[in-house]
């Protein structure tokens, strides 16, 4: 079985119940760990606990806007594309979509 590479900067898109939100995150390998950052709403903040088991890409993260909220995202990695959920607390699971960008990205992509 191969490892999914999944390191690189990932443009997402989140169908929330407020409405479809933008960010990028950006995954790198530190001391021989997964870690990153996400970007969106005009804040910037760490990933937390991101673990790739297979095809699927997890992680936490702390965000202050469009409100407070703890989310958790459990996605499947299938080359550049990602799809999957994630959740705030007892709120229902939004879907996310995202797509590696790559050397001739759109910078544009990380509009919120």
């Amino acid at each position: 079985m191969s490892v999914t590479p999944v390191e690189g900067t990932w443009d997402l898109a989140i169908a929330t119940p407020v409405g479809r939100i933008a960010a990028v995150i950006e995954l790198h390998r530190r001391d021989g760990r997964l870690a990153g950052t996400a970007r969106g709403a005009e804040e910037e903040v760490p990933l937390d606990a991101v673990t790739l088991d297979g095809d699927r890409l997890s992680w936490r993260q702390s965000v202050t806007r469009p409100f407070r909220l703890n989310l958790t995202f459990d996605v499947a990695v299938d080359g550049d594309a990602l799809a999957g959920t994630s959740r705030a607390g007892r709120l229902p699971a939004s879907k996310v979509t995202g797509r590696r960008r790559t050397g001739s990205a759109d910078t544009d992509a990380d509009r919120g």
